[in-house]
């Protein structure tokens, strides 16, 4: 198990399990036939030492007779699933009443779509199992629910021209992530914005990528993800300088209204 936290769910989740089927008078053989799944991995979900699919909780609150109360725990196996620095990042947003991104490499993560952000983990080496693709991708959509959270967040980013342009996944996942973006650019709470890459004389992004989160209690966050490491900045100072720097940022980039036909040229030549 990659934490504390997750195996707590899945041993609570594979207690419950046990409780109903052995209410059911059922056996761990008879009860693997009857929800299509082998009894090595029935014992392995009981003992928590595995995740259950989807199937699994739906066939067995079926055959037990739980009513919905097996495939209730559906929400709680799937973010168990999730990397923890994932399940840590969005308990963040969802204190924030404004977040900012600047991103210098690549389209940032809650921009994303599922197909680029499958090319984008594809690259990553050493390389990732298929499987491990498919949940860091599936982490990282369930992160999008912040575009819909009531009270709305302001939330903005600044995205460097290279970004636009990089045909990760290929030209049709390019394509389908611009029109992304420019989807995206529509929400009253979002604002996108462009960093031409011929700002060579003023641009105080060149430090690297980063990320602002303002929490409802007033306290100002970073965010910084280098590498194989990510870092929570939560020392007054150091939020303060990478405050201003992302001020100077967005001052320096299109505006978000020039930013999207910028976007839409690009989506253009990509035709």
């Amino acid at each position: 198990m990659e934490d504390e936290e997750a195996e707590a769910v899945l041993k609570a989740v594979g207690r419950q399990i046990k409780v109903w089927r052995e209410a059911a008078g059922l056996k761990q053989p008879e009860f693997a036939a009857r929800i299509g799944y082998s009894p090595d991995l029935v014992s392995a979900v009981e003992r928590g030492v595995r995740t259950p699919q989807p199937e699994f909780l739906d066939n067995a609150d079926k055959v037990v007779g739980a009513q919905g109360k097996i495939s209730a725990m559906k929400v709680d196996v799937e973010r168990a699933r999730y990397p923890k620095k994932v399940r840590d990042l969005t308990k963040l947003e969802d204190e924030t009443t404004e977040m900012g991104a600047y991103s210098s490499h690549h389209i940032h993560g809650l921009l994303q779509t599922p197909e680029y952000a499958k090319a984008l983990y594809g690259m990553r080496r050493p390389a990732y199992a298929e499987d491990e693709i498919d949940r860091l991708v599936a982490a990282r959509m369930a992160r999008k629910i912040v575009f819909d959270r009531v009270p709305r967040p302001l939330i903005t980013f600044v995205q460097e021209e290279v970004t636009l342009r990089r045909p990760i996944g290929g030209k049709m996942v390019l394509r389908k992530q611009l029109e992304h973006l420019l989807e995206i650019s529509q929400l009253r709470h979002v604002e996108i914005q462009v960093m031409p890459t011929d700002r060579d004389e003023e641009h105080a992004g060149m430090a690297g990528p980063f990320r602002l989160l303002k929490l409802r209690d007033g306290k100002t966050l970073g965010h910084l993800e280098v590498q194989l490491h990510t870092r929570v900045v939560s020392d007054t100072r150091e939020a303060q300088i990478l405050e201003m720097r992302y001020g100077m940022i967005r001052s320096q980039a299109l505006s978000p209204r020039e930013s999207q036909a910028f976007i839409k040229e690009v989506l253009g030549e990509e035709t």
